[in-house]
């Protein structure tokens, strides 16, 4: 059983993976209109991982027998100006998120809820990587920028994830 306090808490964040999903599709269009493929599936494959994410938080809210209540998700940006400023604001995001997931495992040790705390820490480990991927592919735009056969390459390399 979750407190009602723990049940808002996740529906709030399902709300936010759900979002941040939709964001990871907005980007993805933004660089299938640039012909960069290779970011586009990065950022299609990055839209289907959040929301599993989110389907892995909401199928355990469920399995503990409560309910997620669903709200509505906010239009996703889509002003970007380059790759490199899509993957600046994927870090920042990436960095939000990780903030979130440990106040949300913040509330569940102040709650006694063990089983939640067990759960997020699948979380924690995720966002690691989640930041270490933005901050790598971040570094690498800069040093190759965002014109020229150096992109080309690169998104060339960043489209094999997920083969």
């Amino acid at each position: 059983m979750l407190s009602k306090t723990m049940q808002d808490a996740f529906s709030e964040q399902i709300r936010y993976e759900f979002s941040s999903a939709y964001l990871y599709l907005s980007m993805a269009l933004y660089f299938e209109g640039l012909s960069l493929p290779g970011f586009a599936k990065w950022m299609r494959v990055q839209f289907a991982e959040e929301q599993t994410h989110a389907m892995k938080m909401l199928d355990y809210v469920v399995d503990r027998g409560e309910t997620v209540t669903l709200s509505a998700i906010e239009k996703p940006a889509a002003d970007f100006k380059s790759a490199t400023d899509v993957f600046e604001r994927t870090l920042a995001h990436e960095q939000k998120v990780t903030s979130l997931i440990n106040s949300l495992y913040a509330l569940a040790a102040k709650e006694n809820d063990y089983a939640s705390m067990e759960m997020l820490q699948w979380f924690i480990k995720e966002q690691v990587e989640e930041e270490k991927n933005a901050s790598l592919i971040l570094d690498q735009l800069k040093m190759v920028g965002d014109k020229g056969s150096s992109l080309v390459m690169l998104d060339h390399r960043i489209g094999k994830r997920g083969d």
